[in-house]
């Protein structure tokens, strides 16, 4: 019997699940994880080409810089889930990785075939996004629309096959009723999903846009927000305002946290204030955590 990705132990004092009963608290297992006895094959890098389903559309240029130097020295630790399609490959997961792999200028990759239909890949391309949380709030609606609209499915349905609640896809849904510009400033998170909740409480498009105008211009938090729009559903409208950007996090930080993230290759968080301050490193089953771990050189036997 091949032994548990954490040992006898560790799993189960993590909560983990090596018996292969499914703990109902336990956030859903990844769908692209790696089975050691899955065939690990090297293929031209020009034979992959993106998949067309990838709900992640923004790709910061800054961080696959920073990924294609950390793939220059280490290479590609983790190998990409594709699809064979004609002559050549889709990718399922990790184009981030090719395209990092192509600044490197790696001419071979390590893939994983799969065998998977459009629905399939839509969703894993899904899951493993809002799993490592990769998505912006948009992007995020966008891809529940595309895997509603394009297989005809209920919020319900759609809402379980990506582990989530209805409530949650309901509510990202939502956010696609804001004008555009709203939808832009979400992506670049000048908005926060707390705010866009509270902004489409405003009926016309005009008083969503002068809401948020006034949040950027005052700074104004999620409370503060609730308490505009109430004054706006009075019939108060606030002073026109010039969009200013809010005050942004420490540079220094932000960019610690940036190489962490592709450095651990999932969501990375760092609270730091005066010489004190917390790490939070987040894994979504037994294989990402000892992945983390051996990392960092912590050994789990």
């Amino acid at each position: 019997m091949a032994k548990p990705a954490l040992g006898r132990g560790l799993g189960a004092l993590l909560g983990g699940n090596p018996s292969g009963t499914q703990n109902a608290f336990a956030a859903p297992a990844a769908p692209v994880a790696v089975d050691s006895r899955e065939r690990v094959l090297r293929v031209a890098i020009k034979q992959v080409q993106p998949c067309s389903f990838q709900p992640r559309k923004d790709f910061s240029e800054d961080s696959l810089r920073e990924l294609a130097d950390s793939i220059k020295e280490q290479g590609i630790i983790q190998p990409l889930i594709v699809r064979k399609k004609g002559n050549e490959f889709e990718l399922i997961a990790g184009e981030r990785r090719w395209r990092a792999a192509q600044i490197a200028g790696l001419a071979e990759i390590p893939i994983i075939v799969r065998e998977a239909d459009d629905r399939s890949v839509l969703e894993l391309a899904l899951i493993e996004n809002l799993q490592r949380e990769n998505l912006n709030p948009i992007e995020e609606a966008l891809g529940y629309s595309q895997l509603i609209g394009q297989f005809q499915l209920k919020q319900e349905e759609a809402a379980v096959k990506v582990g989530k609640s209805r409530t949650v896809v309901a509510n990202a849904l939502r956010l696609l009723k804001l004008a555009p510009e709203l939808q832009n400033f979400l992506r670049d998170g000048r908005l926060s999903v707390g705010h866009a909740k509270v902004i489409l409480g405003l009926l016309t498009v005009t008083d969503q846009k002068l809401a948020a105008e006034c949040i950027l211009k005052k700074s104004l938090n999620v409370r503060q927000t609730e308490e505009l729009v109430a004054q706006m559903q009075k019939g108060n409208s606030p002073a026109p305002a010039t969009f200013s950007k809010p005050p942004i996090r420490d540079a220094h930080i932000a960019d610690l946290e940036n190489k962490m993230r592709e450095r651990f290759g999932t969501k990375v968080q760092l609270r730091y204030r005066q010489g004190k301050g917390s790490l939070d490193i987040r894994f979504f089953n037994d294989e990402d955590l000892e992945r983390v771990l051996k990392i960092i050189g912590v050994s789990v036997d």
